[in-house]
């Protein structure tokens, strides 16, 4: 599987002309920090997958609960980390031609329930058209206006509000890694997506293997539990940054891929471990304007680049997670992010 090309717009926008860049000149003042350290992209891979194995293992083999606890949910943070370094890959923003990195992560990919033909074709399409009205849920969580919502049947508006409620986030290890990443591709194209059987049966069948050596608890302190925390984490990060009440839609007309990047993608506030956990993917609006900048290069960009240091932000706190899921239709007239209820007293 080869990685995505990721190409840049091939187009120019007009440039600020007061000192402060813009449009193609931001993306080319970040361009220099796409180059990255063979090295260092090895040791950050290399002791990230040690450490979860190692975390998986001892929660696999000790006895007391509590600790298989503890070491099972360390195993589904370092699974976050884990993914962003498979995500980063693919983007060509590490290790790009490594055949040891191309097998590790096709099979860390399987065992995860992210084939990459399917990942690679939603996730491409995400960053070609974030920040777009959009009543599918292709790469994304859908995202309609108002207007929209009030011309929907009752049976729509249900199906909008089910696919962004917090359940499906909280239940993202079945839903979208099972059945909207994995499963559903499979079945609507069977021959392009082989790697996705493959998954389903690495999946499965490891699972299947640990249950006849050790039973469900064994099963549930290596599979079930880690990849419950780190699918909903890594769901809810994704949903969030996309999705929260500052951010803005542009028009069709006005829509550019520059904009999307620092409108609709947002800088998500953690603290230092969590942003090491997450590979700081809170970086989100200098990962969708550049996505060739290697994860850990990321807090430089930001730091050296002043136009970037102001953007729209959301963070972990409970009520910027309530306002994320609460917010969820783009008022066209209002220019912002508006809950249902809003939206109903427009009607």
């Amino acid at each position: 599987m080869s990685q995505s090309s990721d190409p840049e717009p091939a187009f120019d926008l007009p440039e600020h002309s007061e000192g402060i860049r813009v449009d193609r000149e931001l993306l080319n003042a970040t361009k220099p920090y796409r180059e990255e350290s063979a090295a260092r992209s090895w040791w950050y891979v290399g002791s990230t997958f040690a450490l979860m194995i190692a975390s998986l293992t001892i929660a696999g083999v000790v006895s007391w609960w509590p600790l298989r606890t503890v070491f099972s949910v360390l195993g589904g943070l370092l699974m976050v980390r884990c993914f962003i370094t498979f995500h980063d890959y693919l983007h060509g923003a590490i290790l790009k031609g490594s055949r040891l990195a191309h097998w590790l992560f096709i099979t860390y990919g399987a065992l995860a329930l992210t084939p990459t033909r399917s990942w690679l074709a939603s996730h491409n399409y995400h960053h070609g058209h974030v920040g777009q009205i959009s009543e599918a849920s292709v790469g994304a969580f859908p995202l309609i206006t108002t207007r929209m919502w009030r011309a929907s049947t009752p049976w729509q508006r249900f199906a909008y509000r089910a696919q962004r409620h917090p359940l499906v986030v909280l239940l993202s290890y079945p839903i979208v890694f099972g059945l909207n990443i994995t499963l559903i591709p499979l079945l609507r194209a069977p021959r392009k997506h082989l790697d996705s059987l493959v998954a389903l049966i690495s999946h499965f069948g490891l699972i299947a293997l640990l249950w006849f050596l050790g039973g469900f608890s064994l099963v549930f302190f290596v599979i079930l539990l880690p990849m419950t925390i780190a699918s909903a984490m890594g769901c809810y990060l994704f949903f969030a940054q996309h999705s929260f009440r500052r951010m803005q839609i542009a028009s069709p007309e006005a829509w550019t891929f520059y904009r999307a990047a620092l409108e609709s993608s947002s800088y998500m506030k953690v603290n230092p471990i969590l942003q090491w956990f997450t590979g700081n993917i809170g970086y989100h609006h200098i990962h969708h304007l550049n996505s060739r900048i290697p994860f850990y290069r990321l807090p430089e960009v930001m730091a050296a680049i002043p136009e970037l240091q102001a953007p729209l932000t959301t963070s972990l706190a409970p009520r910027d997670i309530s306002d994320c899921f609460r917010y969820a239709l783009w008022d066209e007239e209002k220019q912002r992010m508006v809950t249902y209820r809003e939206a109903g007293q427009g009607a």
